[in-house]
């Protein structure tokens, strides 16, 4: 039996050509480009699948995927394949920006709306709302949350979340904005209603044409263009930059850059641009 057809519990391994297709799939679906490597990222995240639907190939299984009456399955393997990281307070200097100077130059003529445009199960989104209404007591201002991954915002609907997670919170804003869990739920917090009442969550993808969602005065894109390939992140930045009211900030995760995407965005900070009043 050759290498890349050994056997695992039943399962062959992820072959070669197999590996392309996914690749492709998933590029086509989401804009998000799989580096040679990420096989056994695949192979992790839908071993399960295949054992839940019999099989024992990867092409059986890539044979469902888009496939009438198989919707769900498809949105099932997108989920699972595009779920990243995330924690509160992920990049703190971010919300320091927000608190010293997005708060402060906020003049109150119209609602504060920031967008958590890749919120996975939410820990982002409610780090921002934790800072807002930190920083603008009884302030008027929305969330808005958006991922391609319905597992994950179902998640951040929630707002419940392991007591592990806590450990990046400021200990102020932990008393003031996390509730501690009893019985069953002992070692979980739930985010406070105050909070999740400004918090709206939606499936959006990003590589298509955006949907009337208004303008926004802070927009998070973070720790996402690292997955899209040049002329993808140009496309959709220019996309989102619409959505950005004048003045507004756009933030980016340290590790990424503008640089070649768009220049049409000052560089205010680092990781931090605005876009021009």
């Amino acid at each position: 039996m050759k290498a890349n057809a050994l056997v695992l519990g039943n399962i062959e391994a992820l072959k070669k050509s197999e590996f392309e297709w996914i690749s492709r799939f998933l590029y086509d679906r989401t804009g998000i480009a799989l580096s040679d490597g990420k096989q056994a990222l695949v192979m992790g995240r839908l071993d399960k699948r295949l054992r839940k639907r019999g099989l024992s190939t990867y092409t059986d299984y890539f044979e469902l995927l888009g496939k009438p009456g198989f919707e769900d399955e498809t949105t099932v393997a997108i989920d699972l394949l595009t779920t990243n990281e995330t924690y509160f307070f992920r990049e703190p200097k971010h919300f320091e920006f927000l608190k010293k100077v997005v708060c402060p130059q906020h003049t109150r003529q119209h609602k504060l709306r920031v967008w958590s445009a890749a919120s996975s199960s939410g820990e982002e989104a409610y780090t921002i709302a934790m800072t807002l209404a930190d920083s603008l007591p009884g302030g008027d201002w929305e969330i808005l949350g958006t991922d391609i991954s319905s597992r994950v915002l179902e998640k951040a609907a929630r707002a419940l979340y392991p007591m592990a997670a806590t450990d990046k919170i400021p200990a102020t804003l932990l008393k003031k904005y996390c509730l501690k869990g009893r019985d069953e739920f002992e070692d979980f917090f739930l985010i406070d209603q105050s909070l999740r009442s400004k918090v709206r969550f939606h499936s959006l993808n990003l590589i298509e044409p955006l949907p009337d969602i208004g303008l926004f005065d802070a927009i998070f894109l973070r720790n996402v263009m690292i997955y899209f390939d040049l002329e993808t992140k140009r496309r959709l930045v220019q996309r989102m930059i619409e959505k950005l009211r004048p003045g507004g900030y756009f933030f980016i995760s340290h590790s990424e850059t503008l640089n070649g995407v768009n220049n049409s965005l000052k560089l205010v900070s680092p990781s931090i641009y605005q876009r021009e009043a």
